[in-house]
């Protein structure tokens, strides 16, 4: 499984092999190897398939990186997980609810309507880091691989878009995503926090908190190219 680690990773972009090459030999990465071997070898359905966990990283390299939105697992669903977090792959439909919360904030910050686009591939080619905690998940059983070694990884990968020298803006929705601003160089970059998206709480400061409209006021402050939020209709 390791060796499948290697594989993935030799598919980045060069920023991020140099960035988390030495993670691959650490012994949580090790043991989160161990512990995907041995599930898939009790016939375990994993999420996203492998050749997707790390799409994030791939779709926006790290010398890119303006946004980063960060999420927890994978979508648990069979089919709707594909490595962006948020993101579902064009065919899903109904949207999940989470996602369908962002396009009515959207709506409501900058009139874009992105009602029935739930593929978001196109923030991460604009440099929208579109991040989980987690980058697997068993389907069906949300948070299943919760600190079984991907935390530490991922907390690398927020380590490496810190010490970018360009600013970033970091979105933030939700406790545990929040937890993460102690990586954060808050002098140099920009930390969005609100409710999480989720119908448990988009009520509570999640629905009109604007984070593309404040992303994009921050991005223009410091002489970067703003994010074009407006999604295609899948």
């Amino acid at each position: 499984m390791t060796n499948a680690f290697n594989k993935q990773l030799q598919q980045l972009d060069a920023s991020w092999q140099v960035a988390l090459g030495a993670e691959l030999d650490k012994p949580y990465m090790q043991q989160l190897a161990s512990f995907l071997a041995t599930e898939a070898a009790a016939g375990k359905s994993i999420l996203p398939p492998e050749e997707l966990r790390f799409s994030a990283l791939q779709a926006t390299p790290l010398d890119t990186v303006k946004v980063v939105i960060l999420g927890q697992d994978p979508y648990p669903t069979l089919g709707h997980a594909h490595g962006l977090s948020f993101s579902v792959l064009p065919s899903v439909k109904p949207l999940p609810r989470s996602l369908n919360n962002i396009h009515k904030e959207m709506l409501s910050d900058l009139a874009i309507n992105n009602k029935d686009a739930g593929y978001l591939l196109a923030w991460a080619k604009q440099g929208v880091l579109l991040l989980n905690t987690v980058l697997t998940v068993e389907e069906g059983n949300a948070g299943s691989h919760q600190k079984k070694g991907w935390e530490p990884f991922t907390d690398t990968v927020i380590q490496a878009v810190n010490q970018q020298a360009q600013p970033v803006v970091f979105i933030l929705w939700g406790a545990h995503a929040q937890k993460k601003s102690v990586l954060i160089d808050q002098t140099k970059h920009a930390i969005l926090a609100s409710a999480h998206p989720s119908p448990l709480s988009a009520k509570q400061g999640f629905f009109g908190s604007r984070p593309f409209s404040q992303a994009n006021a921050f991005l223009q402050q410091q002489g970067r190219a703003t994010i074009n939020w407006e999604l295609s209709k899948n």
